[in-house]
């Protein structure tokens, strides 16, 4: 068994497709609980929507491999209409780029697995680059390191400068997940301590 940590978004209705992500991550959890972190909301990066993305971070212990585990994740993408031929996902010469998605789930962690094979490399780049990625990271798991770089993800979030990118946490009542840590919205909020 090893620890499975997954990041979620989505910025076309957000709710629906990430309540129906969690819904079936629950399942392939099981009997596993499935913890999650706060939702957060974020302007996009690297493209012009004016909708914003929520974001989030769920983690699960599993006995599937790294290709396994992310096959299931394109096919509860799909299963959210993610369709990276028509437009709606974003495939630009065999790889996705920024665009407005219905769901996205990135396997950002397999316990300390190290994996460098497209389409997987492991730990995902993301978690040093993206706010959205790394806050809900340290909040969910703080004392965890990072497996190549040995540093625990509070620490690496309290280094991380977050005034370029933007973020709040929001309240979402998820009819499934219990939630794990505090729930208060504080919109502005860049989270940067």
């Amino acid at each position: 068994m090893a620890l499975a940590v997954l990041g979620l978004g989505s910025n076309i209705a957000r709710e629906r497709h990430l309540g129906r992500a969690l819904e079936a991550l629950e399942s392939l959890a099981a009997p596993q609980p499935l913890l999650r972190s706060r939702v957060f909301e974020s302007p996009p990066v690297g493209f012009e929507d004016p909708r914003h993305f929520y974001n989030l971070v769920v983690a699960f212990e599993t006995s599937l491999l790294a290709v396994e585990l992310n096959g299931h994740c394109k096919a509860i993408e799909h299963d959210n209409g993610r369709d990276d031929a028509k437009g709606v996902g974003d495939e630009v010469g065999g790889k996705r780029g920024p665009s407005a998605r219905t769901l996205d789930i990135d396997l950002l962690l397999l316990g300390d697995t190290r994996l460098d094979s497209p389409p997987l490399t492991l730990p995902r780049c993301d978690i040093e680059r993206f706010a959205f990625v790394l806050h809900p990271l340290a909040e969910l798991l703080p004392e965890q390191r990072h497996p190549v770089l040995g540093t625990t993800y509070a620490e690496l979030w309290s280094r991380f400068d977050a005034s370029a990118q933007p973020h709040w946490p929001v309240e979402v009542a998820w009819p499934t997940t219990p939630a794990t840590g505090p729930t208060e919205t504080r919109h502005g909020d860049l989270h940067n301590a």
